[in-house]
């Protein structure tokens, strides 16, 4: 395999991992108000999603690093398609936690191995010092594409789904279903297996263990692994300061997201007037996000050239992510067209920043580990995302029904700026190198 060869089947997976959560994320939270549940339920919903996520992150990212990476890819594409498919046809609370947990696994299980299977199989092409930014750029932006594509998709797809034949707002989720199960097939056929060398052996006098190896094991014997790898993929990220750091900062981001996740959707379902409608222009304006996501995962290695560095750069991707809530916090009053002209240009501005931050802190975590733990660390990386949704999907909801969203954005606004010092005197990187 050739690195264009092995960045080409990066590319794809990740593109397919994103498709079926854009295509229902323009109808998620409308989908649920819909069919009765309030805004403080569709919160909890939420939660229990990031939940699950949180709590299986570093299982799920030790379980990677120990039977592989494809094997855990196909089980999530599976959850995918069970999750997907339970919430096209849930009609109540109790059902729509129960799609929240199934998708909390097959988040948990996709968060790292893509880009793990990438960076391991160019470190095996080019050594330890190749340069990921290109990469993980471009898998960045792809996977934003995805999301473009899937929500324009999701959000104009109830206006074709006459409501005699089934609710025009259960359409996505199926899509995203069958989506689900193409990158089953994708993953299966397209990722072979990467063998990188473990950081530590599994036994003193024993050769260290490969990745993958763990397929022909005893069961025992690779769940008894896991603990192991999670527990050494923890000691790293809360042992040295740089990745203490880039995990409070994913943090951060989990805030920013769950802000505009959570109340963009009503707010502009009241300013077109009907869920449908709202459904379409939630889909527009996610649209242009992930098109400035896109556009910001495509320029952050120039960004961190011009800024001095892929520290400064990721600082510059989050001012740029607070100073946008604080946009939304200011118009927050608007009606009628002005209103969805600032959420668009809003959303445009807040996922170039973050994609910006995301890519360089990406870089930053994949440069300070070794293959053996890197889905482990990886994993804790979105673990410190999803606690940051977690906590804010928690409290949001009910603070915006009594503050007022221009109150609940511009608490969002701040935390996510006084995560930018966080890049201030950054601990010097270290390119981990494995244990010999």
């Amino acid at each position: 395999m050739t690195a264009r060869s092995a960045l080409r089947r990066y590319l794809l997976v990740s593109f397919l991992t994103w498709l079926p959560p854009g295509l229902m994320s323009a109808v998620l939270v409308l989908l649920m108000t819909e069919r009765g549940l309030s805004l403080a339920q569709v919160g909890l919903a939420l939660v229990v999603f990031s939940i699950v996520t949180i709590s299986l992150e570093l299982p799920t990212g030790g379980l990677a690093d120990v039977i592989g990476r494809r094997t855990v890819l196909a089980i999530s594409a599976a959850f995918t398609v069970a999750a997907l498919t339970l919430m096209a046809v849930s009609t109540t609370f109790w059902m729509f936690l129960a799609t929240g947990v199934l998708k909390g696994v097959a988040r948990a299980l996709s968060s790292g191995p893509a880009a793990a299977w990438y960076v391991d199989t160019l470190h095996a092409l080019e050594g330890p010092d190749a340069d990921l930014k290109p990469g993980l750029a471009r898998g960045g932006a792809l996977e934003s594409v995805a999301l473009l594509l899937g929500v324009l998709v999701g959000g104009f797809a109830p206006l074709a789904v006459p409501p005699a034949v089934m609710t025009p707002l259960a359409l996505p989720p199926l899509l995203g279903a069958v989506a689900g199960l193409v990158l089953l097939v994708t993953v299966l056929f397209a990722l072979p297996e990467t063998l990188p060398e473990a950081a530590h052996p599994t036994r003193a006098g024993e050769h260290p263990r490969r990745v993958g190896q763990s397929l022909g094991r005893p069961l025992g014997r690779v769940v008894r692994d896991v603990p192991s790898t999670v527990a050494e993929g923890v000691r790293l990220a809360a042992g040295g300061p740089l990745l203490r750091r880039l995990m409070l900062a994913a943090a951060a981001s989990g805030v920013a997201l769950a802000s505009v996740e959570l109340l963009a959707p009503g707010r502009l379902a009241a300013l077109a007037g009907t869920a449908e409608l709202g459904s379409t222009g939630y889909a527009v304006v996610a649209a242009l996000g992930f098109a400035g996501s896109a556009m910001g995962s495509a320029i952050a290695p120039r960004v961190a050239g011009s800024a001095g560095g892929s520290v400064r750069g990721a600082a510059a991707g989050v001012v740029l992510t607070a100073l946008a809530i604080a946009a939304l916090a200011a118009t927050a009053g608007l009606d009628g067209p002005p209103g969805f002209a600032a959420t668009g240009l809003a959303y445009v501005v807040m996922f170039a920043g973050l994609s910006v931050a995301g890519v360089l802190c990406s870089e930053m975590t994949h440069h300070a580990v070794t293959a053996a733990q890197r889905t482990t660390v990886t994993s804790t990386s979105s673990l410190s995302l999803q606690a940051g949704a977690a906590l804010s999907n928690t409290t949001f909801g009910t603070l915006a029904g009594q503050a007022g969203l221009s109150a609940t954005w511009s608490l969002a606004a701040g935390v996510v700026l006084a995560s930018a010092l966080l890049f201030v005197r950054m601990p010097a990187l270290r390119p981990a190198r494995p244990a010999r």
